[in-house]
């Protein structure tokens, strides 16, 4: 067996035992925290006659230990429970709510990537020169500041004084939602060849991504930079200047790419904990996403919501770190080598 491929079953065992885990934690504070799940979704002029009718359906008079038999045999069959807040099942809720969430962080993701490498790489060329103190000093900022705080700055500037962008939602008003294919507006208007929907979709992304992705940005700038300087203390760079390389490809080959996995891990940990996160944008944004119905639901109580949610935040979490894993897997060299030496 490969390297590769014991590490992928290693990781994918690991995942499941964490989302045992997570389902077991969830669900026992779920509901030892204060409040009648049953009295608030029924409201303050319910009887109790149908209050102990909602408790006795949704098994809530069973010990909790019988309670999540009930969860994970329902969890089983594919069935999420009913959310009590909006009425439906909590797995439609969560296909409704869930990509726009998605669409948004990988948009931030996106940016990320795009922007963090590049200024981290150029704060590492030009180390204690003036585009690593700006390099620097536009990162600490962008770290220090929450993302709500962005998100409300942003308003103000590029949605207020200079409106140039949407203040809010997904979608202008007057301009309907594309079919629904993937939950992407951006994807399913392009499949559905509405190329001005396409363009209203990302119009309305750039300032909510652009709020959620400022702290990763920084946050991967300064890792490439000090990533990369410690890569230019390596004796294969000495030798590759005494070679007569050009001090661009030495950046770009010698010292960017070796220093590039590090990087990875906390852009996928970064990536992952912007799905948690996502709520502050969403509400400043208004954006129907999975993140803001996870506060609608955890403010109301909604017990099987609240857990459906943290499942699926903590499997996307699961999954954003697997594949990092197997990405740096794969570009390292140590354990390509060790491929080799296994199938010699």
């Amino acid at each position: 067996m490969s390297p590769v491929l014991r590490l992928l079953l290693q990781r994918l065992a690991i995942s499941v035992l964490v989302l045992i885990g997570v389902s077991i934690l969830i669900f026992f504070i779920a509901r030892i925290v204060p409040g009648d799940p049953a009295r608030i979704a029924l409201g303050p002029n319910a009887s109790q006659a149908q209050i102990d009718a909602l408790r006795e359906a949704r098994h809530l008079n069973d010990p909790i230990v019988v309670q999540y038999g009930w969860f994970i045999r329902d969890l089983l069959h594919g069935d999420l429970g009913t959310s009590l807040y909006t009425k439906r099942p909590v797995a439609q809720d969560v296909a409704t709510y869930f990509p726009a969430t998605l669409e948004l962080v990988l948009y931030a993701g996106a940016m990320m990537i795009l922007l963090g490498l590049p200024l981290g790489r150029l704060a590492a060329r030009f180390q204690r020169r003036w585009p690593d103190h700006v390099a620097r000093l536009l990162s600490v900022i962008a770290v220090c500041t929450p993302a709500f705080v962005w998100g409300v700055i942003l308003q103000l500037t590029f949605a207020y004084i200079w409106p140039i962008f949407p203040l809010e939602g997904r979608l202008s008003n007057g301009i309907d939602a594309p079919p629904l294919i993937t939950g992407f507006y951006t994807i399913d208007a392009l499949l559905n060849g509405q190329i001005s929907t396409f363009f209203n979709a990302v119009y309305h992304l750039i300032l909510p991504a652009t709020a959620l992705a400022l702290s990763g940005i920084g946050q991967t700038a300064r890792l490439t930079r000090s990533s990369m300087i410690e890569t230019y203390r390596r004796p294969f760079i000495g030798m590759s200047r005494a070679y007569g390389f050009r001090e661009d490809r030495i950046s770009r080959r010698f010292a960017f790419w070796p220093s590039l996995i590090p990087t990875l891990t906390i852009l996928g940990l970064d990536f992952a904990t912007m799905l948690a996160n996502a709520f502050l944008v969403e509400r400043v944004f208004v954006w129907p996403g999975l993140s803001r119905y996870g506060v609608e639901v955890i403010m109301r109580k909604d017990l099987d919501a609240i857990v459906g949610v943290v499942l699926v935040i903590a499997a996307m979490f699961l999954i954003t770190n697997l594949v990092v894993d197997l990405i740096v897997s794969i570009i390292n060299p140590r354990i390509r080598l060790a491929e080799r030496k296994a199938k010699a």
